[in-house]
């Protein structure tokens, strides 16, 4: 990951559970120039693995998403080690005893970062894969007045009792190994890690990915070599604590959690002004396409705009299918054109 980044200081930030997240600190990365009229802002969370330089892939010269005419913000999320994270607080919120956060944090950080450090008052588009689309649904419901655009891809705006269940699996995977101890571990859990590397990878790709052995032009010659790959990636690259934060946000995410909308999922869709494509996957096993063709009956105005591919969730990943790219970008160029 590049050390190339900027950091923004919250302060203490207080907690949609309760509590405050103390000395909170957001890190972001910035491409482009903003235009004098301030209208050319496309803001990209990152996903649940990623950080600010991993969404260069969808983005750069010549592509919908170009710096040389946007001014593209790359926020990373709470929890993943680069962003205040269990792994790198201090004190008596670090490991373990890091804070409940969840998406409506998130992007209330994220709103303070562009309103109050680099000046921006409204926003062209706001996308991501994931759970950097998770969190395109939860800018445009909190804050509808300031975003005029999403294009949320394999994602939803509620996370689902099936994907909910999963996560319970991988957090299973790794809580079992008895280095992990609560969260208060001396050295790394990287059975566990490993583990949960080996769960994940089941579910990142469709069955018809293993079934017709299209791992092989990942440079897979086999199931296994895949699996062992991202067990060896989970225990060598994360910490244990940061990525159980970032599921328990994950499992939480859901528009209409909050004051304003007491949970009344409908409410919190119907309220989004921004013009809205969703793009999801056919094949993805965490975010099927149903909830978002569910989701388009109820935000106004919205496109449901399926894309179907082997690659299942990891379609999205940049270099894995050219199509799904060329539709992303498609869709990006429609929504800043309006």
């Amino acid at each position: 990951m590049s050390s190339d980044y900027d950091v923004f200081r919250l302060g203490d930030l207080p907690l949609l559970k309760g509590g405050v997240l103390k000395d909170a600190r957001l890190a972001y990365k910035t491409y482009g120039t903003l235009a004098p009229k301030g209208d050319n802002v496309v803001v990209m969370p990152t996903f649940y693995t990623g950080s600010h330089d991993r969404n260069e892939g969808f983005f750069g010269p010549g592509r919908a998403l170009d710096p040389a005419r946007h001014y593209i913000v790359s926020v990373n999320l709470f929890g993943n080690g680069v962003s205040s994270s269990p792994s790198n607080t201090e004190g008596p919120q670090s490991g373990g005893n890091f804070p409940a956060i969840t998406l409506h944090d998130n992007i209330a950080a994220q709103n303070r970062l562009l309103t109050e450090r680099l000046g921006v008052t409204q926003i062209a588009l706001v996308t991501g894969w994931s759970m950097a689309g998770c969190q395109s649904y939860q800018w445009a419901v909190q804050y509808p007045e300031m975003v005029k655009a999403i294009l949320p891809f394999c994602a939803s705006a509620r996370t689902s009792p099936h994907n909910f269940v999963f996560l319970e699996g991988v957090k299973a995977a790794l809580c079992a190994d008895p280095i992990w101890n609560g969260g208060h571990y001396d050295t790394q859990p990287v059975e566990g890690l490993g583990a949960f590397g080996r769960v994940y990878a089941g579910w990142a790709f469709s069955q018809t990915f293993y079934r017709t052995g299209l791992y092989r032009q990942l440079g897979y010659d086999s199931p296994l070599a895949l699996m062992d790959d991202w067990a060896r990636d989970h225990a060598e690259n994360w910490d244990a604590n940061d990525l159980l934060c970032k599921l328990a946000t994950w499992q939480a995410g859901d528009v209409s959690a909050g004051p304003r909308f007491n949970g009344d999922y409908k409410a919190a869709l119907g309220s989004i002004r921004a013009r809205t494509i969703l793009m999801p996957c056919t094949q993805d096993l965490y975010f099927p396409p149903e909830d978002n063709e569910i989701e388009a009956t109820l935000i106004p105005g919205s496109q449901f705009a399926p894309y179907n591919s082997d690659f299942g969730h990891c379609a999205a990943n940049p270099g894995n299918d050219p199509g799904f790219t060329t539709q992303l970008d498609m869709h990006a160029a429609t929504l800043l054109a309006l």
